[in-house]
């Protein structure tokens, strides 16, 4: 069992970049140079606690601009629920993820997004729709913070990075740090996570991003379906995959095609 909850935190600390320790002007400054960042960005498929982080970037001023991405995806209907479970009076029924999670935020926290981009269905078209938004409103983006679910979050960045300058800097902070624990004798996490996954799904959506990150034939890199820039994979992340998928038997997401384009 140890060895499980090993290879699931090493892979899960490899995915949820965060390149700062907190959303703050000090770290921005102390690390990149800048008091704030020009963008902040919040992409749908993130657990809920994504739409928090959100807010608590609006409320420290970390940016210039602040925009959610999301239309509706595999992850929506789950967003939906969660949602209208907590806050009864925001009906969402058919509405995409960035207007959810922009109502959200309002009924919580009394502060909105300036952007809100509902088209994109996967993380492809969440980045290319994104950019047409920056383009189309003549948005500074030389420092972008990026947030996504922290099973996604090395995707989204390697993504955009397809699609950006050298010269932009792109500030990952996934929107939660989740380590698995053993509690009497079930596997837990450490910390509670606002809308968090069940274990079982927490690893699965782990073990999913693996396979598309490889720079192989059957991957998402230049080599593969060119979704994305290469990605070096450390040693003891390909160990801890093989470890989970061979001695644990536990099987990988496989892409929805219904969410395709």
């Amino acid at each position: 069992m140890k060895e499980l909850i090993n290879s699931v935190n090493c892979l899960g600390k490899f995915l949820g970049k965060r390149d700062i320790e907190s959303l703050s002007k000090e770290e921005l400054q102390n690390k990149y140079g800048v008091e704030k960042a020009d963008v902040f960005v919040l992409f749908g498929g993130s657990i809920l606690c994504g739409a928090d982080v959100l807010a608590q970037a609006i409320q420290n001023n970390i940016a210039d601009t602040y925009i959610i991405v999301g239309g509706a995806g595999h992850t929506t209907e789950n967003l939906r629920n969660r949602i209208h479970s907590e806050c009864p009076d925001i009906i969402t029924a058919d509405l995409e993820e960035a207007v959810i999670l922009n109502e959200y935020i309002k009924k919580k926290y009394e502060v909105e997004a300036d952007y809100l981009e509902t088209k994109s269905t996967n993380c492809g078209n969440n980045i290319t729709y994104l950019m047409d938004l920056i383009k189309e409103n003549d948005i500074k983006a030389e420092h972008i913070i990026i947030c996504q679910d922290a099973t996604m979050q090395y995707r989204m960045e390697a993504v955009l990075r397809k699609y950006v300058d050298d010269g932009v800097t792109i500030i990952n902070y996934a929107a939660y740090q989740a380590d698995l624990i053993l509690k009497d004798d079930q596997l837990s996490f450490l910390e509670e996570i606002h809308g968090m996954w069940d274990v079982d799904r927490y690893i699965n959506l782990l073990m999913g991003e693996i396979p598309r990150l490889r720079d192989d034939e059957n991957g998402y890199g230049p080599r593969g379906s060119d979704y994305l820039v290469h990605v070096d994979i450390p040693e003891e992340v390909k160990i801890s995959f093989d470890i989970l998928q061979n001695k644990y038997n536990i099987s990988t997401r496989i892409a929805n095609p219904k969410f395709k384009s």
